[in-house]
This record gives structure tokens, sequence and C-alpha cells, in this order.
């Protein structure tokens, strides 16, 4: 770390803040050459992890494109205010199992079971587009799947 105003590269940490709003850690620096006092923040580099479509394309993991999913699935649906925890698990999942590669079966079904258990009209939303429903009796047989897993 450089100072900004004399280019040092010696510096002491005066204070250690963690910011948990945004996942960052604040330090508050001293130069040990000008004296000045400056502040970083650091942030944990994210993994790249890639997921394996159906048809074998690799794709960069979007936080954000599962949670419009899931948001779409939860319209109007309590739990709703839950998607950020629903992902937050998901992607400590995949951080715990070091998966650089994830399949998008594997990660549809870690969603379905996140939402079976949340809400169930919920879970056949999310059910009809990721095993894309072409018929009514796709819903009825997910049903009664759901009724025997209960």
């Amino acid at each position: 770390m450089k100072c900004p105003f004399c280019t040092s590269s010696l510096s002491k940490v005066k204070d250690k803040r963690s910011v948990e709003s945004r996942g960052e850690i604040r330090r508050r620096r001293e130069c040990l050459k000008c004296s000045k006092r400056y502040t970083t923040y650091e942030v944990l580099a994210e993994i790249e992890i890639l997921v394996i479509k159906k048809d074998g394309k690799k794709e960069s993991y979007d936080r954000e494109k599962l949670q419009r999913g899931l948001n779409r699935a939860l319209e109007k649906r309590p739990g709703i205010d839950r998607v950020e925890s629903i992902l937050d698990r998901i992607e400590r999942r995949i951080r715990v199992k070091h998966l650089q590669e994830i399949p998008s079966q594997a990660l549809g079904k870690w969603i379905l079971s996140e939402l079976k258990k949340l809400d169930s009209v919920a879970y056949l939303r999310f059910a009809s587009v990721y095993r894309t429903f072409t018929d009514p009796k796709d819903f009825k047989r997910e049903m009664e799947i759901l009724k025997l897993g209960k």
C-alpha cells in the first residue's frame, strides 16, 4: 500500500473496522515517512466461478441473474425478503466445496431445495422455467412430488 501523499510504501495501521453492510475492512493508516493519515478499504477478491450450461457452454456465475429468477418466482409471495439470504447460502455452498465450475443443473437443484422449504408456489414457478414445463401435466406431476416430499 502506497501513501497517497508521498508514495512511500511504509505505513502502520492505526485502526481497523469491519464494514458489515459492504463486506469490507476499513483500515486507518499512518505513513511512517510523512506522518500523514489515510484510509484504505479491503474487499475479499471474488473467485471466478463458471456455470456449465446444459449444452456444455460455460458462462460466468451471475448473482444478479439468479436474483432476478428468484424475485420472479417469489413475486407477490411471502419470503421475497429472503432472496439475499438464499443466494448467500448457495454461494457459501459453492465456496465450501471449492468449486470453480458448477453445472447449471446442480445450481437449479440447490435453488429448488431452498424454495421448497420456503414457498411451494414459488417452487412451482421456478421449476416450471428451470425444467421447461410444456404441458399442464408437468405441473401436476411436480405437485405430486411436492406432496410426497412433505
